[in-house]
């Protein structure tokens, strides 16, 4: 299968293109610079040089794959929209990828799944206009597919890593928000990699948590992290507001306390997580 895939050159991209190759379809990755261009084509793919705001060339490349997977942040829900619905027309009747986010759940008091009630942030509130549009299209002819990564960790992880870097190490000590109790819903770069392979073939309009099924405590995981970098039990914390005034609105994102169940995934794509242990990733530093 021939696949266009945006956001190439990004963390999940290069895991994503990899897995592509690596199940034997052809990629064709948009890059907006030189640079972009050489980091996806070491991943396995062919360049497609612009950016999301060129909606023809997105329309162009969406038009000669089987089928596209949208990967690339947008600076806006507009911009986002506008770049889905020209690769949307471009695939036609093709497997259109959208990506979202689990944040947009808001705290879930206990294991959710995808028929959780959305209670965002202000920060990803966008989401739900974007995602209601896209999914429309499956009532239209078209085959759109949304998935819905945790919160990322494995490799090059640069999200997490803002939580935790960011705030900086104070006091030799590795920050977590207030009691640190509330959990995050984890997933594995390269099992998120796999899943958006297996989405593939869904069904038009079928929604999928891209999530572990192991969903650690923020404390649990500092502890992990202060492990892996030389600080055995040098955790300290930190409170929201200490936290929104250093790292801004996503801040209140971080405080969320979500749990969530991969089930469905498992059920309809056959997808199985394979790493199982975050807290042990995160020990490795």
């Amino acid at each position: 299968m021939k696949v266009f895939l945006t956001g190439g050159s990004g963390y999940i991209g290069r895991a994503t293109i990899a897995e592509l190759v690596r199940q034997g379809h052809d990629v064709e990755a948009l890059a907006r610079s030189e640079r972009a261009e050489d980091v996806v084509v070491a991943a396995g793919a062919t360049a497609v040089r612009g950016g999301l705001a060129d909606l023809e060339v997105l329309r162009r490349a969406a038009a000669g794959a089987d089928a596209v997977v949208h990967l690339a942040q947008a600076t806006s829900g507009e911009e986002d929209l506008a770049a889905a619905e020209a690769m949307m027309d471009g695939v036609g009747a093709g497997t259109y990828v959208h990506t979202g986010g689990c944040w947009v759940y808001g705290d879930t008091d206990g294991v959710r799944d995808e028929s959780a009630p959305w209670n965002p942030p202000a920060l990803v509130a966008w989401r739900k206009s974007v995602e209601e549009a896209v999914l429309a299209r499956a009532g239209e002819g078209g085959r759109p597919v949304v998935v819905q990564p945790g919160l990322l960790y494995g490799g090059d992880n640069r999200l997490i890593d803002h939580f935790f870097v960011q705030p900086g190490v104070r006091d030799g000590a590795i920050p977590y928000l207030g009691d640190g109790g509330n959990h995050w819903a984890l997933v594995h770069v390269d099992d998120l990699a796999r899943l958006y392979v297996a989405a593939l073939s869904a069904e038009a309009g079928s929604v999928y948590l891209g999530v572990g099924g192991v969903d650690p405590t923020v404390r649990e995981i500092a502890e992990a992290v202060a492990r892996g970098v030389g600080l055995e039990g040098k955790t300290t914390s930190i409170s929201l507001e200490q936290a929104r005034a250093e790292m801004g609105p996503i801040a209140d994102a971080f405080a969320l306390d979500q749990r969530f169940t991969p089930a469905k995934a498992r059920r309809e794509l056959g997808w199985e997580p394979r790493h199982t242990d975050p807290l042990a990733v995160f020990a490795q530093g």
